[in-house]
């Protein structure tokens, strides 16, 4: 039996940011559900914080039918962070941490790795820097400037994709950035991570020592938003991790 794909976006994004993987995963007859979290993409539900999002991922888990299979659970990014705390659901088989934040629990996105004395070497020079196109509002919420978000998340995406992108994001609350999960779900769930090597969001050699953490690694050519740059080969992977 073929496992259901869950997917979960990272931040300011929604689940439109899968439509080129979500639709050719469902016409090669996978069951695939793309989770917006509160207050993005379509969902009308007030901004939340980490744990508000990992609360909406564990519903969207339990309403899948228990006849589509074990789940892989995939994170993008922020998105990580989210399916560390939701992915000890019962119905996860498989988490997929996608140039994501696989954090402990005493580690929040902003301090990722901080204990490894590897990260202080990583070097950032000739490297665009996603916090210097942060907006930050009164509200409490972050927006991204478009020239910032461009070099940093879609570096490899043709310029209609950015721009269809650009259109589309959203606010994210600065909390999220912050917050630590309660659980680790990768600790006790089979977990593989995909580096991403074009990356100019989420540093390549931060990815890596993340990437440690799980089962399995595999590095990809490609920038912080493979879903847009190249879809194909996230379909792929996915069907194959399904699959199996």
């Amino acid at each position: 039996m073929s496992s259901t794909i869950v997917l979960v976006h990272g931040a300011w994004h929604g689940a439109w940011c899968w439509d080129r993987v979500a639709v050719p995963l469902r016409e090669q007859g996978h069951a695939v559900v793309a989770v917006d979290l509160p207050g993005h993409g379509t969902d009308p539900r007030p901004l939340g914080d980490l744990h508000g999002d990992a609360a909406a991922v564990r519903d969207a888990l339990d309403a899948l039918d228990a006849a589509d299979g074990e789940v892989v659970l995939v994170g993008h990014s922020y998105g990580g962070a989210v399916v560390t705390e939701a992915g000890v659901h019962p119905s996860v088989g498989r988490l997929v941490y996608l140039a994501a934040f696989c954090i402990e629990d005493h580690e929040t996105c902003a301090t990722a790795g901080g204990d490894d004395p590897r990260l202080a070497a990583i070097s950032h020079e000739g490297r665009p820097n996603l916090a210097e196109a942060f907006v930050i509002h009164d509200d409490g919420t972050i927006t991204l400037t478009p020239d910032g978000a461009a070099d940093c998340l879609y570096n490899d995406c043709d310029q209609p994709s950015i721009d269809w992108a650009l259109a589309h994001l959203t606010p994210q609350p600065m909390v999220t950035f912050t917050q630590s999960p309660s659980v680790a779900s990768w600790h006790t769930r089979p977990a593989t991570y995909v580096v991403c090597d074009h990356d100019q969001g989420v540093h390549p050699d931060l990815q890596r020592l993340m990437a440690e953490r799980c089962e399995t690694t595999v590095t990809w050519p490609v920038d912080h938003s493979p879903f847009l740059s190249d879809p194909t080969r996230v379909v792929e992977f996915l069907a194959e991790l399904a699959d199996r």
